[in-house]
């Protein structure tokens, strides 16, 4: 069959991998920025060992050749680690390996995916007094230095459980007691055996760039720098986001939801109910603590930012309502009214323009709006068209007294271009919002706080936009991109971090977004992104309890009803 990899002609026999394939191509080399980790291959993402065309088999006369490359009309685009699903890959495999090592050394030792901090990953280890992530580390070098095979097989799910409850991961046998489908997929080696839930690199060897540090509980593991993959990324502490990811989990144990098996278990039993109760007045107890602060600190402005979907704008008014207790006046404005006419920006390299760019922020207007209000002046603020993206002037007129209080959000609310010299340090609180979930499927997986805002988003715009999955999943690496870029490096210059996510929404966000997730057919480019999203939610039981959410819940935002939307 002839094939089309990268744009290069080949002509591919039976059997070959694509790994073959690409080292015939000459996609190979010591390069790690340039070395393919795994393929793609009309909307879903392969193993490298994957092979497009099968030798002849019984009962035929020609070779076989596969689906997806039949889908494709023989086009393959390799993946490396720059490529977003490219690090996925390299992530999946990371873990196989750490946790294959730690079960080397200490097999009674439960290790535990915590949180990923800016370029880490931090494993919480237990019930090992010994362990050391310096002999960690060498076990781990040792594995890719053995350059291992990784083999994914097919076993039965009830398989599947009795293994891993022999292994000790009962975490993972009560997930499975949730499976639909009777087989399930395993990476092992030895007598270890794991799942992650994506495509693995072919080998251990593979995992070229990486560190690992000790951090209190257990080790960071460092991942390649984004800007240049062949070398690892720098670590900076990040105590404010730590602390707070500490107090989800805390939450967690008490409330007794650490798992998807325990969410489902909630669920089943109705008590899902009295969770959602709880969560919402523990959100309603922190929203009045840093109206507390706010008031005691005696500011008078409030910088609240937060990446895509993160509960920006609920934040905002149940922080307003919360001031209003205190006596004060809140006024609610927005950095979107601050945008550059859409004809004044540049487009990027690739013709489009990012709208994410801090510069396309009218910086100087904000400050100068900023520094006069502070100074008691009376300002016109402006209001951005999104119909027509321009500016408009429409005679709003803003002046602050004494009690008045502005809650001005965005998603760049704490880069420190917005505010204006001279201004004392007392008179700005700093708000960052993002919904950092503690619930893991299992020990081995975590449920990343960028997946639930993806989730919210599709929802949100679905329901409010009629926009198609695909179409928002289409921008969401460039929204990622700018999170990465204009606001996560600002988060630990926040005053508090609010953690907008709740252990329940899952249960309630499968209901909306199920349907539309399993609508996607094989041909749309974000199949295999929406495939592995479908893989999580069919563990998770759906729970029909919308009457029980207040219409001042974050949830709310997302999936419609909310009050601060009522006009």
């Amino acid at each position: 069959m002839e094939l089309y990899i990268d744009g290069l002609n080949i002509q591919a026999e039976p059997g070959k991998s694509l790994r073959q394939l690409s080292e015939e191509l000459g996609f190979t080399g010591q390069d790690f920025s340039t070395r393919p980790i795994a393929a793609k291959i009309a909307g879903e993402i392969f193993n490298l060992n994957y092979i497009p065309v099968r030798n002849e088999t019984e009962g035929l006369d020609r070779p076989s050749i596969r689906r997806a490359m039949a889908a494709s009309n023989g086009q393959v685009q390799l993946l490396r680690y720059t490529d977003p699903a490219g690090k996925d890959v390299y992530s999946r495999t990371a873990q196989f390996v750490l946790f294959l090592a730690i079960h080397q050394l200490w097999p009674r030792a439960t290790a535990k995916m915590d949180c990923t901090l800016g370029p880490a990953l931090y494993v919480e280890v237990l019930g090992e007094d010994s362990f050391d992530p310096a002999i960690l580390k060498q076990q781990v070098e040792k594995l890719v230095s053995q350059d291992i095979p990784l083999i994914r097989r097919r076993i039965s799910t009830q398989e599947a459980i009795d293994q891993f409850t022999k292994q000790g991961d009962l975490d993972k046998a009560r997930l499975l007691h949730w499976r639909t489908e009777p087989f399930f997929d395993q990476y092992t080696y030895e007598d270890f055996a794991d799942y992650y839930y994506g495509e693995l690199a072919p080998s251990t060897g593979y995992l070229q760039v990486w560190d690992i540090l000790p951090e209190e509980g257990g080790f960071l593991f460092i991942y390649p720098d984004d800007q240049n993959p062949s070398r690892v990324a720098a670590y900076q502490q990040m105590p404010k986001f730590q602390s707070v990811s500490q107090e989800g989990e805390r939450w967690c144990q008490l409330m007794g939801c650490e798992t998807v098996a325990d969410l489902n278990a909630l669920v089943e039993s109705d008590k899902i109910r009295s969770l959602i109760r709880v969560n919402e007045a523990l959100h309603e107890k922190r929203y009045s603590q840093i109206a507390d602060m706010i008031c005691a600190r005696g500011a008078q402005v409030v910088m609240l930012a937060g990446p895509s979907s993160s509960g920006k704008t609920t934040s905002a008014n149940r922080l307003a309502t919360q001031l209003q207790v205190h006596g004060k006046k809140p006024v609610l404005m927005s950095l979107d009214d601050y945008y550059i006419d859409r004809d004044k920006i540049a487009p990027g390299p690739d013709g489009k323009l990012d709208l994410e760019h801090i510069n396309t922020i009218d910086t100087r207007l904000f400050r100068e709006n900023l520094k006069d209000l502070l100074a008691g002046k009376p300002v016109e603020i402006p209001t951005f068209s999104f119909l027509t993206g321009r500016r408009q002037w429409n005679g709003h007129i803003m002046q602050l007294t004494r009690d008045t209080v502005v809650i001005v959000e965005g998603l760049h609310g704490l880069n420190p271009s917005l505010l204006p010299e001279g201004v004392p340090s007392d008179k700005i609180f700093r708000m960052y919002v993002s919904p950092l979930i503690p619930l893991n499927l299992d020990n081995h997986n975590r449920i990343p706080t960028s997946l639930l805002r993806l989730l919210r988003r599709i929802v949100r715009d679905y329901e409010s936009r009629g926009s198609s999955v695909e179409r928002t999943m289409s921008m969401w690496d460039s929204v990622r991109r700018g999170e990465k870029r204009w606001i996560f490096p600002y988060q630990e210059n926040a005053d508090v971090i609010f953690n907008s996510s709740t252990l329940y929404e899952l249960a309630v966000l499968k209901k909306h977004i199920f349907p539309l997730l399993t609508a996607v057919q094989p041909e749309e480019s974000c199949y295999d992104e929406v495939r592995g999203i479908v893989k999580i939610l069919n563990y998770i039981k759906e729970a029909d309890v919308d009457d029980e959410i207040p219409p001042t819940s974050l949830v709310r935002e997302f999936i419609g009803g909310n009050t601060f939307y009522r006009k």
